[in-house]
């Protein structure tokens, strides 16, 4: 009976070495399902251009596209800009807790303005909720769930003389959450708190991908750049 060659290693093997996370292995859409299965949907949606802006405060910043222009000849060169995003511990009154997350420096000039993280995230107009994205809309409705928001609410619907307002279910997808999800979302938020954890918006997340040697930045000496 003839002995039978050993097979090549590649194609011995159950499952290929990798060092991915497990949450990143999702695709954007998935993974923002996943995480955000109690919260209600983010009227504008996520992100489809600068994806890694649903993880963090960004404030519809993304990477911005122009020229370096030579005095000389005017000779255009192609670069890009990237948002200038910090990883900082902001201080939350309504959980009484520091949250770490992934901000611009836009942003934090107007955490600062208006008075702290949860002013930034109660905003009524329009204009600050596009600017949340999704991250900043999940971080908007944990703070929601809390005894200090709730009254504070509450004082504001007696002051213009409404009736309390009753809790309705929440909805993802077109489908109901239940209170037990709402419970579970809010223990898991709160765990990652108490560990230290950086807030969900903003962990490890993926770079957007651009190829070597696509518009590589030169050092620029005795130039302008123009937009």
């Amino acid at each position: 009976m003839p002995l039978l060659a050993p097979s090549h290693p590649s194609l011995t093997h159950i499952r290929t070495f990798t060092c991915t996370a497990a949450n990143l292995a999702k695709s954007t859409k998935q993974r923002l399902k996943f995480e955000h299965s109690a919260v209600p949907p983010y009227p504008y949606g996520p992100s489809q251009i600068y994806k890694q802006s649903n993880f963090g405060l960004y404030g519809r910043q993304k990477i911005r596209f122009g020229n370096i222009v030579s005095e000389k000849n005017e000779i255009k060169t192609r670069r890009y800009w990237r948002p200038n995003v910090q990883l900082k511990r902001l201080w939350s009154e309504a959980l009484q807790n520091y949250v770490r997350i992934r901000i611009t420096t836009r942003v934090l000039r107007t955490v600062d303005k208006v008075g702290g993280l949860d002013e930034y995230l109660l905003g009524e107009k329009a204009s600050r909720i596009k600017e949340l994205g999704t991250g900043g809309w999940k971080l908007r409705w944990r703070i929601m769930q809390t005894d200090r928001v709730k009254e504070r609410f509450r004082l504001q619907r007696e002051q213009l003389g409404l009736p309390p307002k009753e809790e309705a279910p929440v909805r993802w997808n077109g489908q109901l959450a239940t209170k037990q999800q709402v419970a579970e979302e809010i223990q898991e938020f709160d765990a990652d708190l108490a560990k230290g954890k950086e807030h969900e918006v903003g962990e490890d997340v993926e770079e957007e991908a651009v190829e070597p040697g696509f518009m590589q930045e030169e050092p620029v000496r005795q130039d302008k750049v123009v937009l």
